[in-house]
């Protein structure tokens, strides 16, 4: 890896590193880079990072998950390691960006988090092979999986458990030009370190989980792809500050709530 000065940009193999990012000015949502604190619009306008409000960095038309992906997750549940990945969907409603809310719902008795990678698909596509797929990725986020742990273990399969308003927390920023197979993930609850790997303990490739899907269902711009959570989930309760925190891309910050009711 040829490094450069700056630490937001640079070179592997013939890509640069690129941090973007959507954004509310107070007028209109726009798009632009990041470089440190600073963000440049498309437009040419320079913004401080904190002027702004931070939008989920994509608008999926859907968002395909994977279960059990992380070796040290089967270990700590004492699963087999699967034979192909375990897929679920999540809603394009659930989703939320950097430094919203999540709320927990009056009927949910156990609400966990689950620190992800995320991948962003770039193109149209179906049937990739995996030595195929990067040409087809825009790049990277953080991603919080929450879920429903009662409800997930009362039905007996994940529809319901995931798919709440506000149980998929996306961004903040999207990443290009990195190796998404090599990096260290991290969750933090009020400030406590709660789970810490690499995703090279990925069970399942991104290159391997991007052709897998593909080859089931049709791929649109913006879609998200989910690539499981390490060892350590565990509950949250409202008040609490939920962070996932991802090498080279950032820290994704939200926090719980109670289920606000209105008449």
């Amino acid at each position: 890896m040829q490094e450069t000065s700056d630490e937001n940009f640079w070179l592997i193999g013939d890509r640069y590193k690129m941090k973007w990012v959507r954004f509310f000015d107070g007028k209109t949502n726009k798009k632009g880079t990041v470089v440190e604190e600073l963000i440049t619009s498309e437009d040419g306008v320079v913004y401080g990072l904190k002027e702004v409000k931070i939008l989920p960095p994509c608008q999926p038309s859907k968002i395909i998950a994977v279960g059990l992906n992380y070796k040290d997750h089967a270990q700590e549940l004492n699963l087999p390691i699967p034979e192909e990945p375990i897929l679920f969907l999540k809603p394009s409603t659930s989703v939320i960006g950097h430094e919203d809310s999540i709320i927990y719902p009056a009927q949910v008795g156990q609400l966990d988090y689950e620190a992800e990678l995320a991948v962003i698909i770039k193109d149209k596509v179906k049937d990739l092979e995996p030595q195929d797929v990067w040409d087809k990725i825009s790049g990277f986020t953080c991603f919080n999986d929450v879920t429903a742990r009662d409800l997930q273990k009362k039905d007996g399969q994940w529809t319901r458990a995931k798919s709440f308003d506000t149980f998929s927390a996306i961004g903040p920023f999207l990443v290009d030009g990195i190796d998404p197979d090599n990096l260290k993930i991290e969750s933090y609850l009020n400030g406590e370190l709660k789970q810490s790997s690499s995703t090279n303990n990925l069970i399942f490739s991104i290159a391997e989980l991007v052709s897998f899907i593909s080859k089931i269902m049709t791929l649109l711009p913006e879609d998200v792809i989910t690539t499981g959570t390490p060892a350590g989930i565990g509950p949250m309760q409202p008040g609490d500050v939920i962070e996932v925190k991802i090498e080279g891309i950032g820290i994704l910050r939200n926090y719980v709530i109670g289920q606000q009711f209105s008449f």
